[in-house]
């Protein structure tokens, strides 16, 4: 029995450090490829800058021997998850690691869901491993430009990349197309999209009233005839609110709408994004003569008369309209997020190393399940704390509240179990992993919680920064990471399997 309990020991003794210098548990190669592209943006982090983050993903990709599993993982993050950056650099790496496999050609067509996609991996592969450039790279990147319409070849021609769209024909000798061939000699009409209708509006202007007029006359097209994307209204709603405040109707029908949500692919954090911006603009005395912030210009008085002498009211009004539907919004795109049976405990890091974006998404995760499963909530940083908020708020208030009360201090896992009260069936972490505050992990202060409650739960560790480390072997968590509705539908999975995550991306079709 002895021995058995030694074993025990051994099997969850840390057998790493974090980037933070804690001790920690590694990750399989296969789990920490899969964390780090459903997390990076490749850009800087607290702890880690964007080129080693890159550098830690071509690394992986080399360490996981099963090269089909890292192109469904590619295409997973790409196509379930909506990330870019990391899937553009492993799809780069892949075109040169894999050789005479069947599937390569169909992957590198599939990973292009936008234009921009294929002279992105064009860039990354023509930057890293210069020319020649693999066939199964150009027929699959060709194949994807091959059925591109004219609109959406023209809107992605230009770009301030090095890789512009005809050098990648060029490069890549396409299946032939109408619109590719228009695209070569120059004959493919300018897409109208809502930046070149906005900057055309400014650059035909007489005067500032003309250009207020015009650009209130382009929104109006652009919003009333749906011919915004999503992400791009989301980006605008406070030009929207100050340049043609009479939309504004027209844009929440369009931001509440499911089906257009879940097509986006927009993450949800970006609707507490949108909401921060919408709350900061500040409306003045009387309606601006720019339309800047939140009133109409005399111009806009001429078009619009209803308008006329609109009050600050009128602009509250407006304003109020729009953070309603960001929140109906949010709560749209986490419609998946698991009903828990039992008792369920959220503890959300809110130490110096989660502000910014993983401090936002955390929140918002965090303030879904807290709502939807009467969970208990928790926030833990140099020390933990419970906190009580109203349930009958919505989603993004909740969220708000959780990072207005960030102490943005260390990382203590081990004040989790030492200030849980009570017995729970499942304990969800939503962290970067960086704990370090007592440098031990927190298998001890764990199972001094389960003698005193007398009930082992089940730890849900919700990675938000890819680092790759584990506070809890990997083979006792039930391990998530990632930003999109997705990652609720693979939440509700865990319970049943504790390696949904990997499950979902083999499943994957090549």
């Amino acid at each position: 029995m002895k021995f058995n309990q030694l074993l025990k020991r051994q099997a969850r003794a840390p057998d790493t450090h974090n980037l933070a210098g804690g001790e920690a548990h590694a990750m399989s190669a296969e789990l920490e490829l899969a964390m780090l592209l459903l997390t990076s943006f490749l850009e800087d982090q607290f702890y880690r800058k964007a080129d080693a983050t890159a550098a830690r993903l071509r690394e992986l990709v080399a360490a996981v021997p099963d090269k089909a599993f890292v192109a469904k993982a590619a295409l997973y993050a790409r196509r379930e998850a909506g990330m870019r950056s990391a899937t553009h650099l492993v799809a780069t790496e892949l075109a040169r690691r894999v050789k005479g496999a069947e599937w390569t050609k169909r992957f590198f067509e599939r990973i292009v869901l936008r234009v921009d996609d294929a002279t992105e991996i064009l860039a990354c592969h023509l930057a890293l491993h210069g020319k020649p450039l693999p066939n199964a790279l150009k027929k699959g990147l060709g194949a994807a430009l091959a059925r591109c319409d004219a609109h959406q070849l023209a809107k992605y021609r230009g770009g301030g990349g090095a890789v512009k769209l005809v050098d990648a024909v060029n490069l890549l000798h396409p299946p032939h197309s109408e619109a590719l061939a228009a695209l070569v000699r120059g004959g493919l009409a300018p897409a109208e999209t809502w930046e070149t209708r906005l900057t055309r509006a400014g650059q035909e202007a007489t005067d500032e009233v003309d250009k207020a007029a015009r650009k209130a006359e382009a929104w109006t097209s652009l919003v009333r005839t749906r011919k915004i994307g999503y992400f791009a209204l989301l980006r605008n709603l406070r030009n929207l609110l100050g340049q043609a405040p009479e939309l504004i109707d027209a844009a929440v029908a369009i931001l509440t709408d499911q089906t257009a949500i879940r097509r986006s692919l927009v993450m949800p954090f970006r609707f507490r994004t949108a909401l921060d911006a919408i709350e900061g603009v500040k409306a003045p005395d009387k309606w601006s003569d720019s339309g800047f912030i939140g009133g109409l210009s005399p111009a806009l008085d001429a078009l619009y008369p209803e308008t006329e002498g609109a009050s600050h009211g009128d602009f509250q009004s407006s304003r109020q309209k729009l953070i309603e539907a960001l929140n109906v919004a949010a709560d749209l795109s986490l419609a998946n997020v698991p009903r828990f049976e039992g008792r369920t405990l959220v503890a959300v890091d809110t130490s110096g190393s989660m502000a910014g974006h993983p401090l936002k998404i955390a929140s918002l995760f965090a303030a879904v399940i807290y709502k939807a499963n009467r969970a208990d909530l928790m926030l833990f940083s140099n020390d933990a704390r419970p906190v009580v908020y109203n349930r009958a708020d919505a989603t993004l208030i909740i969220a708000q509240r959780i990072e207005e009360q960030a102490t943005l201090g260390g990382t203590n896992f081990h004040s989790i179990f030492d200030k849980a009260a009570d017995a729970y069936d499942r304990i969800v972490i939503l962290s970067d992993m960086q704990a370090w505050v007592g440098y031990h992990t927190p298998a001890e202060a764990l199972d001094r919680y389960v003698a005193r409650v007398r009930k082992r739960p089940r730890i849900f560790s919700f990675d938000l920064a890819g680092y790759g480390t584990l506070q809890f072997p990997q083979a006792g968590v039930y391990a998530l990471a990632g930003f999109s509705d997705k990652t609720m539908e693979t939440l509700s999975l865990l319970e049943q399997d504790k390696t949904a995550l990997l499950r979902e991306i083999q499943r994957v079709e090549l």
